[in-house]
């Protein structure tokens, strides 16, 4: 996999995963080649934005030729980490839960829901898709045993932070959160949050804003 030259930040690297999606929209075009601008158009940046991004981690396009579609592909592939099997827990066998482990492009990018736990007694030993439920009481023996890289938690916030301890303790170094509360882990441990309500907020923020503009020009219109 490239190396980056200095450090990447988490913004450049959620561009890399949107220009991935582009590349592949295109390949099923059949399109061979794509120019930063094209590439820059479907993902909503800038040409600069995409060479500046695409920089950090090697030199990929020819001058005035672009880039080729599938090496490119393949490239962010590695970079992002999608070239391996990635065995993920996931924690709460609730509504969302439930709807992250139907999700069918998480396994087509090589995450693999190996074990689900719970601590509803009447979901305990229920099987999806063949997976036993298994108790949350018993998530860091089982984690010991049978190690995964990944564990998402969709559990109440109550719960989210004694999990995630048993998580750590049990080796897991990658965390998806999407528990409503913040979550403390040690150095080395890695774990991203999905805050739904902090991403609606910010929606409804630009919708009012772009009101009061759509206001106050139809004020000097009138």
């Amino acid at each position: 996999m490239p190396s980056p030259s200095r450090k990447v930040s988490e913004s450049a690297i959620r561009r890399l995963s949107i220009y991935l999606r582009v590349l592949e929209r295109l390949e099923r075009e059949e399109e061979l080649t794509v120019s930063s601008q094209v590439l820059a158009d479907r993902a909503g940046t800038t040409a600069v934005q995409v060479r500046k991004d695409l920089s950090l981690f090697g030199s990929f396009g020819k001058r005035g030729l672009g880039y080729a579609v599938e090496p490119l592909k393949k490239q962010l592939w590695a970079i992002l980490g999608l070239s391996q099997r990635w065995k993920v827990a996931l924690v709460g066998a609730g509504r969302m839960g439930a709807a992250l482990f139907e999700y069918p492009h998480f396994r087509t990018r090589g995450f693999e829901f190996v074990a689900v736990f719970d601590s509803d007694p009447k979901k305990i030993g229920t099987r999806w898709s063949g997976l036993r439920i298994q108790s949350a009481k018993v998530l860091e023996d089982s984690l010991r045993e049978n190690p995964v890289e990944i564990v998402i938690l969709t559990v109440p916030g109550r719960s989210a932070q004694e999990v995630t301890d048993a998580a750590v303790r049990a080796g897991v170094l990658g965390i998806l959160n999407f528990a409503p509360v913040e979550i403390k882990v040690p150095s080395g441990v890695r774990m991203n949050a999905v805050r739904l309500t902090v991403e609606l907020e910010a929606l409804t923020f630009a919708l009012q804003m772009e009101a009061g503009r759509m206001l106050k020009v139809k004020r000097q219109r009138g």
